[in-house]
């Protein structure tokens, strides 16, 4: 079975490159993880990277003087390493249009909330502040507005009355771990696809 090559860009603990790892040891998934970048150099995800054997790279964004040309260094990498697939996790850093433009319909993200609702940071203090009782996460298509491209799935979480941004965060992370490696799976099925600005499911 040919796999697809997936590339992952982190820049922290690396929990859900490590769901993604996981999934990817199970002999009929069909995807396989190559190579992960991180942008900084004490991400705890590169110790999984090198756990499983996967290479890895670290690009500091700030060795770059801009973010065309510290994306333009990612993406030679990612080229090198014959990438044909972006998952982000936990990437702490905006892309540039140029970047997505490039990748567009082969690079996706997770995202801590039920999108649309509470885009950009402190999503569980967004969440907690707006009074919600469901909560979750939501894997999504990267486009050049954050946290706004077409949704690939989602994982609902509920909000208990006591909860505090650190409880509600760890209940929707093991959903993340759920549903990253299901998303990634339907995508290298070709169950799902970007067409014309849509996620389009087969």
């Amino acid at each position: 079975m040919k796999k697809l090559k997936v590339g992952v860009l982190i820049s922290g603990r690396g929990s859900n490159l490590q769901a993604l790892i996981e999934a990817c040891r199970t002999p009929e998934f069909p995807a396989e993880i190559v190579l992960v970048i991180s942008n900084v150099p004490d991400a705890g995800g590169l110790a999984h990277a090198a756990k499983a054997g996967i290479p890895s790279v670290v690009l500091e964004h700030q060795d770059f003087e801009t973010r065309e040309s510290f994306d333009a260094a990612m993406n030679f990498k990612l080229r090198e390493a014959q990438i044909e697939f972006v998952c982000l996790a936990g990437f702490m850093r905006l892309l540039s249009a140029t970047f997505v433009k490039i990748w567009e319909g082969q690079i996706v993200n997770i995202h801590p909330s039920l999108l649309p609702a509470f885009k950009g940071l402190d999503v569980h203090g967004q969440a907690l502040a707006a009074g919600v009782r469901v909560s979750g996460c939501t894997v999504h298509y990267v486009v050049a507005e954050l946290d706004s491209g077409p949704i690939i799935l989602q994982a609902e979480v509920s909000v208990e009355p006591n909860d505090t941004s650190n409880s509600l965060a760890a209940r929707v992370l093991k959903a993340e771990h759920r549903i990253y490696p299901e998303a990634l799976e339907m995508i290298a099925k070709n169950r799902v696809h970007l067409e014309n600005g849509e996620a389009v499911f087969v």
